[in-house]
């Protein structure tokens, strides 16, 4: 990976960014090519014995929405997630027991930060040993633009209901496995409910006559781009082939939709990957009829192990945050009437006491507060350089005049005065008389459920951490 960070250090223009992707997806094909060809020729001529399978199940991992959350941001306990610790759930079944799949929607936007996370999941996929991934029509947009397309299918297997008519993408994906010495066809399939005709449906998979020949079994899997209670009853109506519908999730953990009991199955995978979608495939009651299904979340804890690659892989995507000078591309916008930031250090002088009482954090000293130190949490984490991270850890960085970088405006590090009061220019040179004004901060900016899961239903306690002020009532009075 460390050819990654060198081939992809700038990403304008389009262009070379798309060259450079496409070379070490190339390679990494080409090393994978050569380790297959490598172990062919030193395989043993004597076919090994095959073992005797009497697993009583198969499982189907399934993930999707990533919308570019790499990791969890670490800035309270308890958080969700992390490409790094999703192997330690993967890795709890064989690979002959498994399918791992991707519903797509890697990324929320093509800015220039999320090209960069686009390909680094595409890397983390791979190091996971994903089967499948369905790309969404923003991922299918993504690859055009880049001329990627070719070369994230030649190291994935990939399907969409979303190609073009000159984009060759399949819209389905077939792994045969095998529960208590009998086949399971598994068949995944990615379907634009938008547009097309629910006909269409039956073509995708094995007819019934073929499920029901003795041979085996199979299971057909349907990702939606859309989905409603009228699709989802028009599906199980005239598409009865299907035995689960994975619909786009509308919240952050993974969940079955509507009766458990019946067929299809169905279900949303999540969002940000702080859950993994299993989806159990096990033999009826007395091995008659179809196969049974059971679908359940599992969190992706903090404590669980995290895969060496991964967090090496996160560490590359670090390097190319701080390489492309991201802080200072962020965007701007002036402040209204010729305000100006000025750091906490300005306040000083008429708040004298107030400013002790916030400044204590950056000498560690008993009572601290936490604000004073933001920065400081950047770098134990080495996020620094990212801009989704720092915006909360500065002053002012969406303004001009605000934060910009340690080295050019270190004097708004850490959550200062002007955060919660406004730029003080003014106020200061007035010498007060003019009160401060918008923007301000207030703590749901920050203090979001995916940064600070802890924050709702303990404002109070959160509050106490910051008193600044000597007036005994503030805490109620404070707004």
């Amino acid at each position: 990976m460390k050819q990654l960070v060198t081939c992809i250090c700038v990403l304008a223009p389009l262009e070379i960014v798309a060259k450079a992707i496409k070379r070490v997806i190339g390679v990494l094909f080409l090393t994978g090519l050569m380790v297959v060809a490598s172990c062919e020729s030193t395989t043993s001529t004597k076919p090994p014995a095959k073992p005797v399978d009497t697993t009583d199940e198969l499982t189907i991992f399934l993930t999707g929405n990533e919308l570019g959350a790499l990791k969890p941001c670490g800035c309270s306990g308890g958080q969700l997630g992390g490409l790094d610790r999703r192997a330690a759930v993967l890795n709890t079944v064989p690979k002959h027991k498994r399918l791992i799949v991707d519903t797509g929607s890697l990324v929320k936007s093509d800015s220039e930060q999320d090209l960069l996370k686009f390909n680094i999941i595409i890397e983390a996929f791979k190091l996971l040993d994903y089967d499948l991934v369905n790309l969404s029509e923003k991922d299918i947009e993504i690859c055009n633009n880049l001329g990627l397309l070719g070369s994230i299918g030649s190291v994935l297997n990939i399907i969409s209901s979303h190609g073009a008519a000159d984009v060759n993408v399949p819209t389905k994906f077939t792994k045969r496995l095998s529960l208590k010495g009998k086949t399971v066809v598994v068949t995944v399939a990615a379907f634009n409910a938008k547009s097309a005709p629910i006909e269409q449906i039956e073509e995708l998979f094995t007819p019934h006559q073929e499920r029901l020949s003795g041979a085996g079994h199979a299971i057909n899997i349907l990702i939606l781009n859309h989905c409603d209670p009228a699709i989802i009853d028009s599906i199980a109506k005239r598409a009865p082939i299907v035995d689960c519908l994975v619909c786009p999730a509308d919240s952050d953990e993974s969940r079955i939709i509507g009766d458990p009991n019946k067929r299809p199955l169905v279900f949303s995978v999540g969002r940000f990957g702080r859950y993994i979608g299993r989806l159990q495939i096990s033999e009826a009651a007395k091995g008659k009829g179809k196969l049974k299904l059971s679908f359940r979340a599992i969190p992706v804890e903090e404590n669980l192990e995290q895969q060496s690659s991964l967090v090496e892989l996160y560490k590359d995507y670090q390097q190319l945050v701080k390489q492309s000078n991201l802080l200072e591309k962020y965007p701007r916008f002036a402040l209204p009437n010729g305000l100006e930031y000025t750091g906490s250090e300005s306040c000083k002088l008429c708040h004298d006491y107030e400013y002790q009482k916030w400044r204590a954090a950056a000498f560690r000293e008993p009572g601290s507060q936490a604000h004073a130190d933001a920065y400081a949490t950047l770098e134990q984490a080495s996020s620094q350089f990212d801009p989704e991270c720092v915006v909360c850890h500065v002053v002012g960085m969406e303004y001009e005049s605000g934060f910009v970088s340690e080295e050019k405006t270190g004097h708004l590090k850490n959550v200062g005065c002007e955060n919660c009061h406004g730029p003080g220019s003014e106020h200061i040179r007035t010498l007060g008389k003019a009160e401060t004004t918008e923007p301000k901060s207030v703590c749901l900016d920050c203090h979001t459920p995916e940064h600070s899961g802890d924050y709702a239903a303990n404002e109070r306690s959160f509050l106490e951490k910051i008193i600044h002020w000597g007036e005994k009532n503030a805490p109620d009075n404070f707004k």
